[in-house]
């Protein structure tokens, strides 16, 4: 009788154990369940907040237009969309921010390529002289002419096609094509990061045909412009635009004392703004970038949205050293 009772006494001390553990085990689950449930929640949130920020800065860039007087559009840093805007508090301690930027501003690397050409040899010449003016000696235009046009025919010298890049491991092939983000200069052949990184603040990828907005543009880029614009002529050009910036190119170029800028595409204003939306909301933090296109009529039209870039905008690396 005894031996029963101790049998039924290790049954049931087995039995609570075995319920004891399933319900840790579901327990366990149902936590994660909850937390993955408040993930999901807020990076949906954190998504249509950024959407929200998207929107009010298409609304910014409307009013903007529908403000300016002059025919073309001017734009300049003393704008409305150019200020820093007040950040929105979220629920749960979030936070929205958002910033407009004008990549127009920066050298377009697609402007290297022509439809009707196999390269653009004044934005080649640009080009060369903005990778010049940062200390970057690799042949990165020649390459780049290659990256974009459709033959397999290497450009000069230093030239890249499918035969380097098939070396490589892994393997790839050059694009023949647009870029569709400045990050793709990090494939070109032997591309470093601290050459990409000087780039970066500096260049754009935007249309072929968009011109450079002389009111935005930095002074390393301005310097590119022509032959013998030392970087401090360029800095005296940049103050020279006040808070308004120039109202015709005619007193943009007297700056530069005549030099010769034929074929350079420049303009006072610009179509394209990029829009830096960063959300946190909980324990997520979300940044996306949209590419805005404006037209002429008012209507903002979103043609690129990308969730894979930092929010802060690249510092010139020269800045950085000193």
């Amino acid at each position: 009788m005894r031996t029963q009772r101790g049998m039924a006494l290790i049954t049931v001390m087995l039995v609570v154990a075995v319920v004891t553990v399933v319900c840790a085990g579901i327990i366990a689950r149902q936590q994660l369940s909850i937390r993955s449930s408040a993930n999901q929640l807020h990076v949906r949130q954190a998504w249509h907040y950024a959407l929200g920020g998207e929107t009010l800065a298409k609304a910014v860039l409307k009013r903007d237009l529908r403000e300016d007087e002059s025919r073309p559009p001017i734009d300049h840093l003393g704008e409305l969309w150019a200020r820093p805007l007040a950040s929105f508090s979220l629920d749960e301690g979030g936070e929205l921010s958002v910033r407009i930027e004008d990549p127009s501003g920066r050298f377009n690397l697609n402007s290297l390529v022509r439809e009707d050409a196999p390269s653009n040899d004044a934005a080649v010449a640009q080009f060369r002289r903005l990778l010049l003016g940062l200390q970057i000696e690799q042949p990165y235009a020649d390459r780049l002419v290659d990256w974009l046009d459709a033959d397999q025919e290497p450009n000069g010298g230093y030239g890249a096609e499918d035969n380097q890049y098939l070396l490589a491991k892994p393997p790839y092939r050059a694009a023949n094509r647009a870029l569709a983000d400045v990050s793709e200069l990090r494939l070109l052949l032997e591309m470093s990061e601290v050459d990409y990184r000087r780039l970066l603040p500096f260049v754009s990828a935007l249309p072929a045909d968009t011109s450079l907005n002389v009111n935005t543009a930095p002074a390393r880029v301005i310097a590119s412009l022509a032959d013998g614009i030392p970087l401090s002529t360029a800095e005296a050009v940049v103050a020279n635009r006040g808070k308004q910036g120039y109202r015709d190119l005619e007193a943009f170029k007297r700056q530069l004392q005549g030099l010769d800028l034929q074929g350079q595409a420049i303009a006072l204003g610009s179509q394209y703004f990029q829009v830096i939306s960063e959300v946190t909301v909980g324990d997520r933090r979300q940044i996306l970038r949209s590419t805005l296109q404006r037209a002429s009529d008012g209507k903002v039209f979103v043609i690129a949205r990308d969730l894979g870039q930092g929010g802060i905008t690249p510092t010139p690396i020269e800045e950085v050293e000193q």
